[in-house]
């Protein structure tokens, strides 16, 4: 059974789900779903930031509506119950946990702890912190010892 760790910020859709379990072929797959919910204000820049960059001008304003901090939590809790139900429904092995601080140690030691054979990090572009290299992947890559995979989101 190969086992990846996927580190997402918004639930999975079903290209989603189609993507990272076909991966590697017929290979039985494992997951240990990472939901990290959304951040701090400086967080809220670099998207409004992105979704310009995109020509996406109404994310952009909307941006400032999505809940931050702990009123992340709940939506996060939910995402993640969702994520995991759908990959287990696809036929894979799922569990999933909220990481709120520090979401590369805890990465890491996930990565320890399960045997994990990679990481996928799933989520919308970032282009300015994938510009300065302060996106997931990027950090991940030096972190955890395992190949990391950066693999960009489908939209509903």
């Amino acid at each position: 059974m190969y086992t990846s760790v996927l580190m997402i910020e918004k639930p999975l859709t079903s290209e989603d789900v189609e993507f990272v379990t076909t991966l590697h072929g017929d290979e039985t797959m494992s997951f240990i779903v990472l939901m990290q919910p959304r951040g701090d204000q400086a967080d809220l820049l670099l998207r409004a930031i992105d979704d310009v960059a995109l020509g996406e001008l109404k994310e952009a304003a909307r941006e400032s509506e999505e809940p931050e901090g702990r009123d992340a939590k709940g939506p996060a809790e939910l995402a993640l119950a969702h994520s995991v139900k759908v990959l287990r429904e696809s036929g894979s092995e799922a569990v999933g946990q909220v990481v709120e601080d520090h979401p590369l140690d805890r990465l890491k030691s996930v990565v320890e702890e399960s045997g994990a054979d990679e990481v996928i990090v799933l989520t919308a572009p970032h282009y300015v912190e994938e510009f300065f290299h302060r996106d997931w992947a990027s950090r991940a890559r030096h972190k955890v010892g395992v190949p990391v995979l950066k693999l960009f989101a489908h939209s509903e």
